[in-house]
């Protein structure tokens, strides 16, 4: 492989908790180490969506994983809408570009959560 065809990688996957609660976990890999990441980002069972993006924050590649049927079609939509300019991603990316961790998670900071269905006391 030459030099400039290494792979140098930030995997982002946004992962599933609960319904209300996602959370942005990032991986910085290169080589094969990061298509092993993407790949295990993509085949996670809780994956909402994983995106990979290369070290001056342009998207590569990203869709909707296996956990995309824990929510609702449109969540996924507006994810992948919004992922790349998410402040909770843009914060993940940066210290995986920085090199101050290899891994890193946070929860997702979002709008687009479900609303409560819990029932006013004024509902009864």
């Amino acid at each position: 492989m030459s030099w400039f065809g290494t792979k140098d990688w930030n995997v982002i996957a946004i992962i599933f908790e609960h319904r209300e609660l996602y959370r942005v976990n990032g991986n910085r890999s290169k080589g094969g180490a990061a298509v092993k990441s993407r790949d295990g980002a993509k085949n996670h069972e809780r994956t909402i969506f994983w995106a990979v993006f290369d070290q001056k924050r342009a998207f590569v590649e990203g869709e909707p994983g296996k956990g995309q049927t824990s929510v609702a079609p449109e969540i996924v939509q507006r994810l992948r809408k919004e992922l790349s300019t998410n402040m909770t991603v843009q914060q993940v990316l940066g210290v995986l570009e920085r090199g101050e961790l290899a891994m890193a998670a946070k929860p997702l900071v979002w709008a687009g959560y479900p609303k409560s269905e819990q029932k006013s006391m004024d509902d009864d």
